[in-house]
């Protein structure tokens, strides 16, 4: 009994005591708010791409509840920026409360819409204010972007239905409809040059018997689920040269995502792939870098021809959500090409076909997630719905100076399905090759490491010394296994090294020399 009436005498007493309080009486600002910064950078966006979310942090350092009679973007609703004050969307507010020390979080989008606003430069630095109150209690934050400007390719949309234009493929003479967004790319936009970066939405195509030059220098971004196709009697012509600032690489084409954001730089799998379709002849691509796509370059049929499928030297392709590189039943020759960060396999030759590689870095050190496949995997057929194996010759796959490595054991995976009757060739010459078979795990002809007719000069297991994987810098310094490994027959080939070092006296494997860090 006693309890009950001591609870019910501390129960009347809170009640009164929170009667009397003055929690919800506030007073308007006196221009002492405090911010977590005094401006905001929203880093670099194209013009009409939204920009990333930022966030800034206003508090009340004093004991009183306060209001901020209001919070404003000093542009007003002409403003490209866009404000959301403690979950409330919008350009201005009026009467915002912060309690007693406490806070609120103002979080800040950008789009410049060039609609509104024609570009006069390639880029500048665009700026807004948010303006807390006014009078002689006015405080303001900055807002501060980079714009680009861009050469835009998008495909149609129907303006009544909102339907988006697909693309047709020819394909031996057959017409076949699909449902990837995108167009062929017109004669007007078959040479991009270095003066502005391009933007992709959906597929750009290059047309039947048209060649797209992607000339030194040139920047190539694509939107989410987007890429380039090269079509029937097309080519693509990567024509990057050797870059004097290694930070900047003027001279590189870079192909990558359109998220301009440092936070965006490495993630895998923001745009689609550089699709090589079947029938399509003589592509080129020399010193490129390919980032952050599901799969970097997919590589179709035609192993047989007069020339190779593709010519792919002094190219990196980094963190793919899927392959490096995806080759199925075609022909490729790599010189100096490192690979690097795949969800998958970084090099998957499959379905046969016809390879040489030399003085190529092949590796795999992904972490995002558990992957099943080394970094370098060759087979001879394709399993279709009923698992049904279609078998096909592999004329030869030859890797000259090279190094297949990563976090995962073994790097490589020879998986053939046997055939007397079809060619199955491969070759690994003064390679250090990353391949522990202690478990017993792997059998047959094919791994046995005595033949030289598939292994010549290798070395096993011995660290490369890579300079910084994280970063995908495969520079090999003198302590590297791979220094010295390489043939000077295939050295002379390939003279110089990715970074355009002489490698003739003294050839390292891999696609780097050796240097001192």
């Amino acid at each position: 009994m006693k309890r009950t009436f001591y609870f019910i005498a501390c129960f009347g007493f809170l009640l009164l005591w929170s009667s009397c309080r003055k929690d919800f009486e506030f007073e308007p600002s006196t221009g002492q708010l405090e911010f977590s910064k005094d401006t905001v950078y929203l880093d670099t966006i194209f013009a009409n791409i939204g920009s990333s979310t930022y966030n800034l942090k206003v508090y009340n350092r004093s004991n009183k509840d306060i209001t901020i009679p209001s919070v404003s973007l000093n542009r007003g609703e002409s403003s490209g920026y866009r404000l959301n004050v403690d979950g409330t969307a919008g350009k201005a507010f009026y009467n915002v409360e912060i309690l007693a020390k406490d806070s609120l979080f103002i979080f800040v989008e950008t789009t410049y819409n060039t609609t509104t606003n024609p570009l006069t430069n390639n880029e500048f630095l665009y700026t807004d204010k948010i303006d807390f109150d006014s009078g002689a209690n006015h405080q303001s934050v900055d807002l501060v972007t980079l714009i680009k400007d861009a050469v835009f390719i998008y495909p149609n949309r129907d303006g009544a239905t909102g339907v988006v234009e697909t693309l047709t493929f020819n394909v031996n003479g057959e017409s076949i409809d699909t449902d990837i967004q995108g167009r062929e790319l017109l004669p007007d936009e078959l040479s991009f040059t270095n003066e502005k970066p391009y933007v992709i939405y959906g597929y750009a195509a290059v047309p039947n018997g048209e060649t797209l030059t992607v000339n030194p220098g040139a920047r190539v971004h694509f939107h989410a689920n987007s890429g380039l196709i090269v079509g029937e009697n097309a080519s693509l012509k990567v024509n990057g040269d050797l870059s004097t600032d290694p930070m900047l690489l003027e001279n590189e084409v870079i192909f990558e995502g359109d998220r301009l954001e440092p936070g965006f730089s490495d993630i895998p799998g923001q745009w689609g792939s550089i699709w090589l379709f079947q029938n399509s002849t003589d592509n080129t691509i020399n010193y490129a870098t390919i980032k952050n796509a599901g799969v970097g370059l997919i590589v179709d049929g035609n192993p047989g021809g007069p020339s190779d499928k593709l010519t792919l030297s002094n190219t990196k392709i980094y963190n793919s959500s899927n392959y490096g590189v995806l080759a199925r039943n075609t022909s490729i020759t790599g010189e100096n090409v490192v690979i690097n960060n795949s969800g998958q396999v970084s090099l998957a030759l499959t379905q046969g076909g016809k390879y040489n590689f030399t003085h190529s870095t092949i590796a795999n050190y992904w972490s995002n997630s558990f992957r099943q496949f080394p970094a370098l995997l060759i087979n001879n057929f394709v399993m279709d719905a009923s698992n049904t194996a279609f078998l096909y010759e592999l004329t030869e796959a030859n890797f000259n100076n090279c190094i297949v490595y990563g976090n995962d054991n073994p790097e490589f995976l020879i998986d053939e399905i046997f055939d007397a009757s079809i060619d199955f060739n491969f070759k690994f010459t003064n390679s250090l090759l990353r391949f522990d078979n202690s478990s017993n795990n792997y059998s047959g002809s094919n791994y046995n490491f005595n033949d030289a007719t598939h292994y010549e000069g290798i070395i096993f297991n011995q660290s490369p010394n890579f300079k910084n994987v994280t970063e995908n810098d495969f520079n090999i310094n003198e302590d590297s296994a791979a220094k010295g490994l390489g043939n000077s027959f295939f050295a002379n080939q390939v003279p110089l090294d990715v970074s355009g070092t002489d490698r003739t006296a003294s050839p390292d494997s891999g696609a780097y020399q050796h240097t001192t860090f």
